[in-house]
């Protein structure tokens, strides 16, 4: 196995399995995951789409062929929580010494560096789902 693969999937298994694991206290209707969306003003809603959003990110980590596409959905979502962190919720929460900020920091950076090394899947779909150019006539 190449350096690249070993890196690649570790990566993976950290960033989906962080994801993954924040998905009981979201679907369960933790007290805790509804305090914070309710402080977003985004309760029940955001906490069920976040949750499903993020069990999707992770499945898609996890299937080599989508592994890009997964990255790219943490990224967003992560991005989100990161600001969500710095803005409304504050670094710590109910006393967890920052530890869901840093996970969701160590997910950013993750799926930062899997997009890196999967690019060329990007330059792939690009291709395949962008538009042919119409040329226009004028006359």
């Amino acid at each position: 196995m190449s350096p690249k693969l070993i890196l690649s999937f570790t990566l993976r298994v950290v960033a989906a399995g962080i994801l993954l694991q924040t998905l009981y206290f979201k679907f369960t209707g933790h007290p805790e995951s509804v305090e914070l969306f309710t402080k977003l003003g985004v309760e029940p809603w955001g906490r069920i789409g976040t949750g499903v959003i993020e069990l999707v990110a992770s499945i898609l980590l996890l299937i080599p062929s989508t592994v890009f596409i997964g990255a790219f959905l943490g990224i967003g979502l992560m991005s989100g929580a990161i600001l969500s962190h710095l803005t409304i919720i504050g670094i710590e929460s109910k006393g967890d010494g920052g530890q869901l900020f840093i996970l969701a920091i160590t997910v950013w950076i993750c799926c930062a560096i899997i997009m890196a090394l999967y690019k060329q899947h990007a330059v792939i779909m690009l291709k395949k789902f962008r538009k042919p150019q119409m040329n226009q006539v004028i006359g």
